[in-house]
């Protein structure tokens, strides 16, 4: 089975993710429907049963009513923090692209995904077989990366087309640590790749920096569904339509989460440290 994997790229390009998620949570063709919701005790979170999202944030009218269908096959290895994160990205990402497996967990290992394990198991049996998985992440000294457009015009475009894409969600400190974590199994089939940089603007990327949801550690970090978004473009025949697509909808989600910012209150410790320092000025001022 792994020796035809590799031999035979149509196998990956048909890979049943229904039948591979022992341990995982994998997209299925969804029916969106913005209109339905299910309540929780408090009625000002009830859910969308479409995006899974309060309904004063659904994101339906956005997210395609049919999955997109591509032919990269994409794995994300979401850190079990983020699952429960309710600005995390990927869940709605699935929604997206039919060819979806999210994993959950700290590390990818062999028995943790069928495709990459078929994936590992043939580059073992065929060393000399050119890799055509790829996981996304910055490179270093020590484990340097391949620009992403740079490894795709390495092959010809039918290898491309069946090739398998691996992220990473997590805050950068898990990020770093889960692809660390995971490099005794990854780099036996996959290539480190980085979406492409400008290097004329100080160093950053060459896309938006509109579409942060949180706080990033520094410039030129992006999210999951951004990252992705932006591997699709190279990576797809018709990327510019996916990636458009994927950050109109990530716009939305920005727009969404801006107009429900809480002001920033202080917390109460400084706040009564405030009160104690004005009363004290004011003694001051009086035996003056």
């Amino acid at each position: 089975g792994a020796h035809r994997c590799a031999m035979e790229p149509e196998l990956i390009t048909h890979f049943d993710f229904s039948e591979a998620t022992a341990g995982a949570t994998t997209t299925t063709t969804t029916s969106i429907a913005g209109d339905n919701h299910h309540e929780g005790s408090d009625t000002r979170r009830r859910i969308c049963n479409g995006c899974d999202r309060p309904i004063n944030v659904c994101l339906c009218n956005t997210i395609p009513k049919e999955p997109i269908s591509t032919c990269t096959q994409v794995v994300i290895l979401h850190h079990p923090h983020e699952h429960r994160h309710k600005l995390a990205t990927v869940p709605v990402l699935s929604k997206c692209i039919s060819s979806c497996q999210t994993l959950i967990g700290r590390r990818l290992r062999l028995g943790h995904s069928p495709l990459l394990d078929c994936l590992h198991n043939a580059a073992l049996e065929n060393p000399n077989q050119p890799f055509r998985t790829i996981y996304l992440f910055p490179g270093t000294d020590l484990s340097p990366s391949m620009e992403i457009s740079k490894w795709k015009s390495s092959f010809n475009d039918a290898c491309v087309r069946n090739c398998v894409l691996i992220a990473f969600d997590g805050t950068w400190k898990h990020a770093k640590e889960m692809v660390h974590a995971s490099l005794p199994f990854l780099s036996k089939f996959a290539t480190r790749v980085s979406l492409d940089y400008d290097v004329g603007i100080d160093g950053g990327t060459i896309f938006d920096s509109d579409l942060i949801l949180r706080k990033e550690p520094f410039s030129g970090c992006m999210s999951t569904m951004e990252a992705v978004a932006r591997a699709l473009r190279v990576l797809e025949p018709n990327g510019v339509e996916i990636e458009d697509t994927l950050v109109d909808i990530l716009r939305a989600m920005v727009r969404f989460q801006a107009c429900h910012l809480k002001p920033m209150k202080p917390r109460p410790k400084l706040l009564k440290k405030g009160k104690q320092d004005e009363k004290k000025n004011e003694r001051t001022e009086v035996c003056g």
